[in-house]
């Protein structure tokens, strides 16, 4: 089966229990129609670069998931309805990484940018 990641935006004004909630409904949503949830992040509340629907801040969650495209149209159909889900951004990948995302890593984990070019 393919495999995707998904992230996920909901309203600032939910509990992370609430936002948490989500992930798991549409974890289930995956499940029901012959996929499943590799792995799944709740990345916290954090500003957005621009207003979305009049908000600023909004939950983000990750999924790793494999499972056939008409099981990914359908959770995203689901998540263009709930009115709590602001943005759902789905990529379909070749191979899923290991360990956690860049997003859950601390600084020193990460892989070093390279130096910066001169300016002229």
């Amino acid at each position: 089966m393919p495999l995707y990641e998904h992230v996920m935006i909901s309203r600032q004004d939910l509990s992370s229990a609430q936002a948490e909630g989500l992930v798991e409904h549409f974890s289930t949503v995956l499940a029901d129609n012959g996929g499943s949830v590799v792995m799944s992040e709740y990345w916290g509340v954090k500003t957005m670069a621009y207003k979305i629907n009049k908000n600023r801040k909004g939950h983000y969650a990750f999924l790793r998931t494999d499972a056939p495209s008409s099981a990914v149209q359908e959770m995203e159909r689901l998540a263009r309805l709930h009115d709590d889900v602001m943005r759902v951004l789905t990529i379909k990948v070749d191979a899923h990484e290991e360990g956690p995302s860049v997003q859950m890593q601390k600084r020193d984990e990460r892989p070093e940018r390279g130096e910066r070019r001169e300016r002229r």
